[in-house]
């Protein structure tokens, strides 16, 4: 199974169940919402890797859902799928933050084919190639060794700060709740309040060197942290 999480947000109750399915047969953990206004809430509230976004929506049309996302700082793929034909709505897609575009009717085996391309390109953005390195700035997590180096020399992190450091790494762009951030990095060890993620955030900025002025963990206030590589 696939841990990449793909938000649908499409109108046409057939492409919705056809898509869904082979999505789900492919291995992705599927979300489908049938408006933009709930698209866009859902991209907000939940981590997705990648989104499969129509521009003719009902409540707000696609190319303002990724003007708005875009605007807030979502950075995962966006795909757009279009009925439209002129080539005006496609350059202003593009232009609103849309990585790539496929018109309908589509072959759900090219759709996956440029879902794994647009991923592909994602994870270059943060990873070094196939070396199991994450670098940003003077960084790199060197996740074969479980190690973050600055220049080249070792910084010193404890294991949760390390898990708690990759775990935004790797999710570069993206608000992180500190719920999630309890649930995915602490687990059964976690003590269930929000403030244990807030002291390690702390504790990490400080070995970043960032304690003054956070440059890679940046709060969103009332929501929790994004990375900034």
């Amino acid at each position: 199974m696939k841990d990449i999480s793909v938000l649908l947000v499409e109108d046409e109750p057939g492409i919705c169940l056809t898509l869904g399915d082979r999505l789900a047969a492919a291995g992705y953990r599927v979300t489908v919402r049938n408006d933009g206004v709930s698209g866009e809430a859902a991209a907000r509230s939940e981590r997705f890797d990648i989104l499969l976004l129509d521009l003719n929506l009902p409540g707000r049309d696609g190319l303002s859902v990724c003007r708005n996302l875009r605007g807030d700082g979502f950075a995962a793929p966006i795909l757009m799928l279009t009925a439209r034909d002129g080539d005006e709505d496609v350059v202003a897609g593009l232009r609103e933050g849309g990585d790539d575009y496929l018109p309908k009717p589509f072959d759900p085996a090219v759709l996956l084919a440029r879902m794994e391309a647009l991923l592909r390109r994602s994870r270059a953005l943060v990873w070094g190639g196939r070396d199991g390195m994450i670098r940003f700035g003077p960084f790199t997590l060197d996740r074969d060794r479980g190690a973050l180096l600055r220049d080249g020399r070792p910084v010193e992190v404890n294991a949760r700060e390390y898990a708690l450091l990759e775990y935004l790494a790797l999710r570069p762009g993206r608000v992180v709740s500190r719920r999630e951030l309890l649930d995915r990095v602490w687990g059964r060890d976690g003590d269930g309040r929000t403030r244990t993620v807030d002291m390690h955030v702390a504790k990490l900025r400080s070995r970043l060197g960032e304690a003054e002025e956070p440059r890679h963990i940046r709060t969103v206030h009332g929501r929790g942290y994004r990375f900034e590589p």
